[in-house]
């Protein structure tokens, strides 16, 4: 019988396919892990249209048979529907890191995650992915993706 702590704890290091700095976990789409019978690992897909969906589960599965878990089921959980909100504060901070703006509310400028000036502007509304922007920082010139709010 495996503990749902251990599977979490490996569920950590599952990277998500389009952002590989962050992990499943980060993103928060994790949302239950039941050990019950087997396991089961409950994922939100971060939208209903998400093409990284069927690769993450298909991650999820590899990376605990890795481990030797051998009765493992995924369960497709819509509602409630996946929220920016549900990022982790280290997601945010590795976004950063890696250059690409975190999630912020609409009634707060979007900092440059190169040198924090919130003085930004939207070069288009579609980025390399759905869920992100592309942006410009008017101080320091770089451009740089933001993933937006849901």
């Amino acid at each position: 019988m495996y503990e749902s702590d251990q599977i979490l704890e490996w569920l950590s290091q599952v990277p998500d396919p389009e952002i590989p700095v962050l992990t499943i976990t980060d993103l928060g789409i994790v949302r239950d892990v039941d050990c019950s019978n087997g396991v089961t690992v409950s994922l939100t897909p971060t939208y209903s249209g998400c093409p990284a969906t069927e690769a993450i589960e298909a991650s999820v599965v590899a990376a605990l048979e890795d481990r030797g878990v051998s009765d493992v089921r995924i369960k497709r959980v819509l509602s409630p529907a996946w929220t920016t909100d549900w990022i982790t504060e280290d997601g945010r901070k590795k976004l950063r890191v890696y250059g690409i703006a975190p999630p912020e509310r609409r009634d707060r400028p979007v900092a440059c995650p190169r040198c924090d000036s919130s003085n930004t502007e939207v070069v288009s509304e579609f980025g390399s992915t759905a869920c992100k922007a592309s942006y410009r920082c008017v101080d320091c010139l770089e451009p740089f993706e933001y993933f937006k709010c849901l």
